[in-house]
């Protein structure tokens, strides 16, 4: 992609943002008055976001700020510079503001598939390329448009999100929508989306989230070595084996319905046989959480939605290219440094190629 534009000062903030919103919604006008809206609502959504940020000191001085939201700053502070120190993640002001949104997320991603496919339905933005989601911050904004994609014999699965990053057009502050995280979530969260500032692929989200994830697993382990106490790494260790037995649940199922898309049966029987997948599925969860978390019910409201294969093909975005990623970490002994140059050489390359690259890797 182009290089950035230089980051805004606080004082031509505004000035910035009209500019932006403006060309924004001029490329947008020639695809039609729906996309319009949408860019619309990204550019207020997005400055409303940055209107609302004030400065981590400022919090800290704030009579009126819970004593519990300023230690969580204060330890935020700390994983921040940790990221830039440690990990080689961009020293800039992203993630050195607070901003309360009063909602429980950034926004809300829209995934599309059709009914007897896994491959995600592709949007295309100015800038940033092409993505297998879509952003909205209202909720109803999100839901009306998986509504219109239903009708047209889509799944839909309306995620919603605690932070997002900008790839470092904009400072990305800290939100309310993560901040109360436990430790180590907190700092993989921060890890993940810095990693994003590093490196970006055009219009390949399964590479980019998988880089950042990779970032993420390895910057927490470091995290939790340096700065760690033995209940902060049991409790992180509980979250992780978990969170890992979740996806494992999840890619499991996914890749029954890949087959059963793949086969040569009717499409009456591949329906029949992907609600069979999605009861297994939802049986299989009440064993896993009965027989290894001990009732845990962390993921409950996951499983209390009425799953399709939207649901499952996001998974994959996260997910599927991490162990390549690793792989490729250990092949330079850990270096990070060295590691964002060998992922900034791959997403150079058209995107096939750094796919056979990075596999073999």
């Amino acid at each position: 992609m182009n290089a950035p534009p230089a980051k805004p000062r606080p004082k031509s903030l505004k000035r910035f943002a009209i500019a932006l919103g403006a060309a924004v919604l001029l490329l947008a006008a020639a695809a039609g008055c729906t996309t319009v809206g949408y860019y619309s609502q990204a550019v207020r959504g997005h400055f409303a976001l940055l209107a609302a940020a004030r400065p981590i000191d400022d919090w800290l001085r704030d009579p009126a700020a819970p004593e519990s939201l300023k230690q969580r700053l204060l330890r935020a502070r700390v994983m921040r510079d940790f990221a830039v120190r440690e990990l080689g993640l961009p020293d800039n002001g992203s993630y050195r503001e607070y901003a309360d949104l009063e909602r429980p997320a950034v926004v809300w991603n829209l995934f599309a598939t059709p009914e007897l496919s896994l491959e995600l339905k592709t949007w295309c933005y100015p800038f940033f390329g092409c993505a297998t989601y879509r952003g909205y911050f209202a909720k109803g904004d999100a839901e009306r448009h998986g509504a219109e994609l239903r009708t047209q014999g889509f799944d839909v699965n309306v995620a919603p999100v605690p932070a997002y990053s900008t790839l470092g057009w904009f400072d990305d502050p800290l939100l309310n929508t993560f901040i109360h995280y436990g430790e180590g979530e907190l700092a993989r969260l921060i890890f993940h989306e810095l990693a994003h500032q590093v490196v970006y692929a055009r219009d390949d989200t399964v590479f980019n989230e998988s880089f950042a994830t990779a970032v993420e697993r390895e910057g927490v382990r470091r995290w939790l070595a340096a700065q760690g106490d033995g209940e902060t790494r049991a409790a992180y260790a509980r979250f992780e084996a978990r969170h890992s037995d979740f996806l494992q649940l999840l890619l499991a199922h996914r890749k029954q319905l890949a087959a059963v898309f793949a086969s040569t049966a009717s499409d009456a029987e591949k329906r029949a046989r992907k609600v069979a997948v999605f009861a297994q599925l939802q049986s299989e969860y009440q064993r896993l959480k009965a027989e290894r978390w001990d009732g845990w019910p962390g993921y409950d409201r996951f499983f209390a939605q009425d799953l399709n294969t939207a649901h499952l093909a996001a998974v994959a975005a996260y997910n599927d290219l991490v162990p390549a990623f690793e792989r490729l970490l250990a092949g330079v002994d850990g270096d990070l440094a060295k590691f964002y140059r060998e992922v900034a050489k791959l997403a150079a390359l058209p995107k096939g190629e750094r796919e056979r690259r990075l596999n073999g890797a």
